[in-house]
């Protein structure tokens, strides 16, 4: 089973090396074609910002104030979700974020993943997740883009790390506004009943919610309550980018 396992790997490298050389994938910080087996220009590998200490104990962010051991936001709401991280700062790639999520660039997950993989790999091992579950979106927004932005990037971290990627046991039910118009009453209303499950058996105990991008914790948190309610005892979460600290 293990042999066939590596052996199907061995394909699906093979399959995207010829792929690259027919659809050279883009950098994710300048968007022009990268040199062969590189995911990332060279100059450009320095341009995205990773967030690095002091950080909040629950949602990752990083802490103006090193003396606190929670930012200002874990502090006033109660999240339902048990920790989470976020790799680079909003602010130093929100233009890849835009391209990844509208413009058609899902090849950029592929440094997303990777890059999560080498410097939050531990993390998410320490929290022993039986599945990464992608946060969905609605069916009609999957039509428009093509594909759920953090599908492709859970996809890519599954398979990095082997663990399974569940994309069916939570579903976007409900068409919401996009969170970034609304301010935090109008982003907890916006996403209430928007997620079910998916099946009824679920059996999973610890899981790991995959996302693009970490604001709040609106969505995290309205995924998070209805995983619990169905039986899952822990919930995490990974993403790409996060926000700065609320003021």
């Amino acid at each position: 089973m293990k042999r066939t396992h590596k052996y199907q790997k061995k394909i699906e490298k093979c399959w995207e090396s010829g792929l690259d050389l027919v659809f050279p994938p883009r950098c994710p910080a300048c968007d022009k074609p990268v040199p062969p087996t590189e995911l990332i220009c060279p100059a450009c590998r320095e341009k995205f910002v990773e967030v690095k200490g002091p950080l909040c104990l629950k949602c990752g962010k990083q802490i103006r104030d090193e003396r606190e051991e929670y930012c200002r936001g874990c502090r006033l709401v109660m999240h339902e979700f048990e920790r989470g991280r976020g790799l680079f700062t909003y602010r130093s790639m929100a233009e890849s974020m835009y391209r990844f999520k509208y413009a058609g660039r899902r090849e950029y997950a592929r440094f997303y993943g990777e890059q999560i993989v080498r410097r939050l790999g531990r993390t998410i091992r320490g929290w022993k997740p039986d599945a990464l579950i992608p946060v969905p979106v609605h069916s009609s927004r999957k039509r428009e883009r093509g594909y759920n932005q953090a599908e492709v990037l859970a996809e890519e971290i599954g398979k990095k790390m082997d663990i399974p990627v569940e994309r069916r046991l939570l579903k976007r039910v409900k068409k919401t506004m996009p969170q970034k118009l609304l301010d935090d009453k109008g982003r907890q209303n916006n996403l209430k009943r928007a997620f079910k499950i998916g099946r009824n058996d679920v059996k999973l105990k610890v899981i790991v919610m995959i996302d693009d991008i970490y604001t709040t914790g609106s969505t995290i948190d309205a995924c998070a309550a209805v995983l619990k309610s169905a039986g899952v005892e822990k919930v995490y979460y990974i993403t790409a980018a996060i926000g700065k600290e609320l003021l």
